[in-house]
């Protein structure tokens, strides 16, 4: 059985069920809290493969979209529903965002009063083509549109056959980096979730060995939370990226010294030279 069931409302649109969501996510809380190398989960059957399988179909092969080619992410492309005009896609996305995953999501993790980004900023449809990768990294905390803490990163992967030698795996290291605990195959159907905290350090940071006619796919949606305090106590920071150790791995020296700034500089000083 899958992890979450869907009901089928039409040939393009699935719905999942709000009260069995709740109980999968309530039924998996004790094993995520107690994850390493912080609180994770790694879901085979997320969905079932049918339900996967026709989004396939629809998989954007040129267009608009984003581009990512520097030294710290290779020949990876992402589209945002606004990219996507096919409608199973769009619509499962949507559901992605909805009420029922919420639920599943708090139930799971204990984070309270989650919110979907509307806007899929970093998230929606990811691709990565024969030798590229993205290296390990902290995510970016606030979502400057909506003023809110990225809390929760949602990845459902979308490969079938996919052949072990042709790595691709998702990393997960010590908030140290001196370890990583867990490499995770992209295999159809499988779902990762974890906390994304400032040290919540995660990559596909060797390049993918697949043939030139296969790709690395996945779906990735992000989930916030607004701070009580509000947002102006919240030190701002972009991606963070790490070397490994023992690696030629480079971090994004530009990028780090922002964030020592951000982590030093207070920030009414910061918004003052902002200002000017």
């Amino acid at each position: 059985m899958p992890v979450l069931e869907v009901r089928q409302l039409s040939e393009d649109v699935v719905a999942l069920d709000l009260a069995q969501a709740q109980a999968a996510g309530a039924a998996l809380h004790d094993r995520y809290i107690a994850a390493e190398p912080f609180p994770s989960i790694v879901l085979d059957d997320f969905f079932a493969p049918e339900v996967l399988r026709p989004l396939l179909a629809e998989w954007p092969t040129a267009g608009a979209g984003k581009a990512y080619d520097r030294a710290q992410e290779r020949l990876k492309f992402e589209w945002q529903p606004k990219d996507i005009h096919t409608p199973r896609l769009r619509a499962f996305l949507a559901e992605l965002n909805g009420e029922p995953m919420l639920r599943f999501l708090e139930a799971l993790t204990g984070i309270p009063k989650l919110i979907a980004d509307p806007y899929y900023v970093g998230g929606g449809l990811h691709e990565t083509k024969a030798g590229g990768h993205l290296s390990v990294h902290a995510d970016f905390n606030v979502h400057k549109g909506m003023n809110v803490i990225r809390r929760l990163n949602l990845l459902i992967y979308l490969n079938e056959d996919w052949d072990e030698a042709w790595g691709g795996h998702l990393e997960l290291w010590t908030r140290d980096m001196t370890r990583c605990c867990h490499r995770i195959a992209p295999v159809l159907g499988r779902a990762v979730i974890f906390n994304t905290d400032l040290d919540s350090f995660h990559g596909v940071p060797d390049p993918l060995a697949c043939p030139p006619d296969r790709s690395r796919k996945s779906l990735a949606l992000y989930y916030y939370t607004a701070p009580e305090e509000g947002i102006r106590h919240v030190p701002v920071r972009t991606t963070v990226f790490k070397p490994r150790p023992g690696t030629a791995d480079q971090p994004d020296r530009e990028v780090a010294r922002r964030h020592l700034i951000h982590d030093w500089v207070p920030p009414a000083i910061l918004r003052m030279l902002a200002r000017h």
